[in-house]
């Protein structure tokens, strides 16, 4: 099986974050699920170009720049690895469009824990929150549930 690599990434502003409500299509491996905005890699994109791309078919937003805060390293059943590149920005112009893929909302950042989240993105979120250095974590899921978390290397 092939991995995966994606972006993710949570745009600020006015101490919130734009979250996407996947509430769109129903056989979604994130349905009813909070999470930040990206998406898949194309052939010959940088982390930077999918990024860029991804945030602006969902948001319509043009991220001017942006901060590479770490990378996570999906596990999942019998699937297969999925590498995903996350970052941060605050710098972007444009108008919110409507996405296909569900709802985009503004959420101030001291509720985004009291959303419908999967439970590593938790785990990568507190540490952007806490601007730890570049991270590299690894979240093993077995049946949906979170069931093994190493940072930079270390069982915690």
């Amino acid at each position: 099986m092939k991995s995966q690599l994606t972006t993710l990434c949570y745009i600020e502003q006015n101490d919130c974050y734009l979250m996407l409500h996947r509430d769109a299509k129903k056989n979604d491996i994130n349905h009813d699920k909070w999470i930040g905005v990206g998406g898949h890699f194309e052939a010959g994109e940088s982390p930077e170009d999918c990024l860029l791309r991804e945030v602006f078919e969902e948001t319509g937003l043009t991220l001017h720049s942006c901060h590479f805060c770490g990378i996570v390293t999906f596990v999942s059943d019998d699937n297969p690895a999925e590498y995903m590149c996350v970052y941060t920005s605050n710098d972007f112009t444009g108008n919110l469009t409507t996405c296909n893929e569900g709802t985009l909302q503004w959420v101030p950042k001291n509720k985004i824990l009291e959303l419908n989240l999967w439970e590593g993105d938790k785990v990568f979120l507190k540490l952007i929150t806490e601007n730890s250095p570049f991270f590299s974590l690894k979240l093993v899921y077995k049946n949906g549930k979170l069931i093994e978390k190493q940072l930079n290397g270390r069982f915690f």
